[in-house]
């Protein structure tokens, strides 16, 4: 009785598993802070304004560039086009360090 059994290839296919679905997993979705939001914090939680209680971040935080200045718009990079491009402006730097060398 107590010698496990492999069951027929019958029994199984009477269990029909197709119309089981699992449960979703549960998932908490957390707000992505905006950079106008994180600015916001900066200036107005005095623990970003201190690195390790010791360190004065007052400084840098007045400096720091905004947003709209670090944006760059997306360029597309061709590799023919880069490599001419680098490549000519190598030739052309080489090409001024030997006439003044010459000079």
């Amino acid at each position: 009785a107590d010698i496990p059994v492999i069951p027929d290839l019958e029994e199984v296919q009477e269990e029909d598993l197709a119309m089981q679905v699992a449960a979703p997993p549960s998932v908490q979705v957390n707000r992505v802070l905006t950079y106008h939001d994180l600015d916001k914090d900066l200036m107005k939680y005095a623990a970003f304004q201190t690195l390790d209680g010791e360190v004065d971040l007052k400084l840098l935080t007045k400096v720091l560039a905004p947003e709209h200045e670090l944006r760059e718009d997306d360029v597309i990079w061709d590799w023919d086009h880069l490599f001419t491009e680098v490549s000519s402006e190598l030739v052309t730097e080489w090409e001024l360090g030997q006439s003044e060398r010459e000079d």
